[in-house]
């Protein structure tokens, strides 16, 4: 709030040009009421800090008419609270620059690679394993990792760089299949660290291993049987919970293969998948008979019903957005009280 009320400016009536709140008001007299509502599982290794940090800090810089000094100022401010959520603040495909050669560390902030109409095909399915907790933060392990971690170190220093350039090559290529293939190997890489770190540390568990066995059987057949590049590619952050990135050729397809081996823990499928077009589509659609076959050599038996919790379907969007509809919003601008508790009951 604090570095956010520092490039604030005068606010002004829009109707008669006079000054409401001076910027020397907003620094020394204001005080900020928050109220934040997530409606994606919360500390379960699926961006919410992320989202929201950059909803809080866009929040600020619109009530206060913050002015950056140099271009991704705000998103500097927002990875204090969450290092993601500087990639969070803007649409699309969002790199995160290290920096490290100002001593404030200006220079590490969120800088967009192509925005959410870029590549309009892509597509990602969100498997939540888990929507509890996890039992150690982003922070906490990532804190851990760099005290312990020799491979760590090597990553950062020679790994990460040439990953990046060759990640927005293929963004902006619109290769799915070098873009896939790196998107895995970051992420069983970053899992490496996690392992290598002292004590261990164990975000994914024997559902997530599951559905990598799953995505690359399903890679597999596509290369055997239809001269096909990569369908699909997982990545896992800091939980178990498995973002699985497609194009939207194949994204029925795909959830159709996770629902077999993962079947809803409910009779409603439009319950369990949360997009109701998506749902009903993948609920409809029959696999090819040797995909199956493929897939079941490699998996056995389907898991039992409920070992994931809910599937989401997705794309590329936007960077924050304001509500609208005053019901979806979570203060009464009557009173300033919040309003979730009883809508989200």
């Amino acid at each position: 709030i604090d570095g956010v009320k520092a490039l604030a400016t005068d606010k002004i009536d829009e109707t008669s040009g006079s000054v409401l709140i001076t910027k020397a008001q907003w620094q020394n007299d204001i005080n900020i009421h928050v109220s934040s509502y997530n409606t994606f599982p919360t500390a379960a290794g699926l961006a919410s800090s992320a989202a929201g940090y950059a909803a809080l800090v866009a929040a600020l810089a619109k009530l206060m008419g913050a002015k950056e000094q140099f271009p991704g100022q705000l998103t500097t401010i927002a990875r204090q609270g969450s290092g993601s959520s500087c990639r969070s603040l803007y649409g699309g495909f969002v790199a995160w620059r290290m920096g490290g050669e100002k001593p404030d560390f200006s220079d590490s902030f969120g800088q967009q690679v192509a925005d959410e109409t870029s590549w309009p095909q892509m597509r990602a399915v969100i498997m939540v394993v888990s929507d509890a907790k996890k039992d150690t933060s982003s922070t906490t392990g990532m804190g851990t990792s760099v005290a312990t971690s020799a491979l760590l170190a090597h990553r950062a220093k020679t790994v990460v760089p040439s990953v990046m350039e060759a990640m927005e090559k293929a963004i902006l290529a619109q290769d799915f299949d070098s873009f896939g293939k790196l998107t895995m190997q970051d992420s069983n890489q970053f899992h490496a660290v996690c392992m290598d770190t002292y004590p261990p540390i164990f975000y994914m568990n024997d559902i997530s291993r599951r559905i990598v066995r799953l995505v690359h059987a399903y890679n597999d057949w596509s290369s055997k049987h239809s001269g096909g590049a990569i369908r699909a590619a997982y990545t896992f952050d800091a939980g178990p919970n498995a973002v699985l990135y497609t194009l939207d050729k194949y994204a029925v397809e795909l959830g159709a293969l996770m629902l077999r081996y993962f079947p809803a823990g409910c009779s409603d499928v439009a319950s369990y998948i949360k997009h109701a077009s998506f749902a009903s589509d993948v609920e409809m659609h029959t696999l090819d008979p040797s995909l199956l076959e493929h897939a079941s050599k490699v998996m056995g038996d389907p898991a039992e019903e409920g070992d994931v919790k809910m599937v989401y379907y997705t794309k590329p969007g936007p960077g924050p957005q304001d509500m609208d509809d005053l019901e979806d919003s979570n203060l009464d601008p009557r009173t300033g009280l919040n309003t979730y508790a009883v809508q989200h009951k």
